[in-house]
């Protein structure tokens, strides 16, 4: 039996992204080989809004929300229906399907908001889920805390894009064998792989022809590179009966400090959504649903460009660990990069501590995205393009230097 001090294990935040203020370092003199790295303080755990400003205008519609006083600050659970009603035109044209306001949607505290009401409304005690691996860091995390069982799916994104995506086999394997739940992100946090659009269809009539439900992570959905195709799993003409669609403007649009995200799908799961989100936190902070006013409303050019930057200091980051022979697998779209380290003579934990110690470097281990990843980090280079390129070069010297 699940215990209330495993449920909470589970959820353990040590070596979570932005939680690097918990790595001690008083015991790292012991090891440190070296001087300590000079260089701007970069920290890869999670984008740099200043390097990447806010979308234009959404302190202005906050303002709006503000002065709009009671009737914004109190909305619905699931949010204020004038916004929901602009977000299910622009979602349902973005994904090829439409959506209806009242009954499909929700807004949320953030998209990791939207993920704990889609997993608290799909699975109880033993509910076997399909887990990717790697994939986020809380999907596994918050399937154990509601006391459902990992079956872990295994994601291959160090080949060709024709090899990569999840094991068809095995997922259906699973399936048979009582899985009820399937979650996973596309684009692929951390390795910035996007599902092609067949593995997407098979992955819909699968889900379809077992009767699983279906959460999908499309957060960065928009931030797509020059070449790539986007398939969204809602619109395929098979697809399962129960689906959540997660995403919100935090990433591409670096709204991140409005905590907002939106899900939508199945009206019957959505509903149990906003039952769990009246309890948990009522709905998403009143004023700042107004931020949501210019998503999909930014200036023309504006996510054209975004990408484009975001782009550059990928290629230079790829050249810069792949001269080093680190496997890189390139990101297809997002701002994750997810290099793998040779053996060191150190744990990748201590090596973590090291990066931020001596070279003015934080990361987030691979392991927090799946167990076996115990030898890759991840970056996010949502950066100044010029400190992301140097921090990166210090990764590189710092590898050599615990290299075995």
């Amino acid at each position: 039996m699940i215990t209330l001090n495993d449920k909470f294990k589970a959820l353990e935040a040590d070596n979570a992204p932005g939680q690097e203020v918990r790595q001690e370092l008083v015991d790292l003199n012991i090891i440190m080989r070296g001087e300590k790295l000079h260089g701007v303080p970069v920290d890869f755990s999670h984008g740099d809004v200043n390097a990447f400003p806010p979308t234009p205008g959404s302190d202005g519609a906050w303002k709006d929300g503000f002065n709009k006083g009671g009737s914004q600050a109190y909305t619905e659970y699931r949010g204020a229906a004038e916004i929901r009603n602009k977000l299910a035109d622009s979602l349902g044209k973005f994904t090829g399907r439409k959506i209806a306001a009242d009954t499909e949607l929700i807004i949320t505290p953030g998209t990791q908001g939207a993920l704990f009401l889609a997993l608290g409304a799909t699975v109880d005690a033993e509910t076997k889920v399909a887990v990717v691996e790697p994939d986020y860091f809380a999907n596994r995390k918050l399937v154990k805390f509601f006391g459902g069982e990992v079956i872990p799916i295994d994601l291959r994104y160090k080949g060709s894009p024709s090899e990569n995506g999840l094991d068809l086999n095995q997922l259906e394997n699973a399936f048979k064998s009582g899985t009820k739940v399937l979650v996973f992100s596309t684009p692929n946090n951390p390795t910035g792989l996007v599902y092609s659009h067949d593995k997407i269809i098979e992955i819909a009539a699968l889900g379809a022809k077992h009767d699983v439900t279906v959460i999908v992570d499309q957060l960065y959905s928009r931030m797509l590179y020059k070449g790539e195709v986007y398939t969204h799993l809602r619109s395929c003409d098979v697809q399962p009966k129960n689906l959540i669609n997660i995403m919100g403007p935090s990433k591409t649009e670096s709204l991140s400090g409005f905590r907002l995200g939106v899900a939508f799908g199945t009206p019957k799961l959505i509903e149990r959504m906003e039952r769990l989100q009246a309890i948990v936190s009522l709905r998403a902070a009143g004023y700042n649903q107004a931020a949501l006013n210019t998503w999909f409303k930014e200036p023309p050019g504006w996510l054209e460009k975004r990408i484009i930057e975001h782009e550059a200091i990928r290629d230079e980051l790829l050249r810069v660990f792949r001269d080093a022979n680190l496997h890189t697998a390139t990101p297809q779209a997002g701002s994750y990069i997810f290099p793998q380290l040779p053996p060191l003579r150190v744990d990748l934990f201590t090596f973590i501590r090291l990066l931020r110690y001596q070279a003015n470097v934080i990361v987030t281990p691979g392991s927090e995205f799946d167990p076996n990843c115990n030898d890759s980090i991840r970056l996010n280079f949502s950066q100044d393009h010029n400190a992301a390129v140097a921090a990166s070069e210090r990764i590189v010297k710092m590898v050599e230097i615990y290299r075995i």
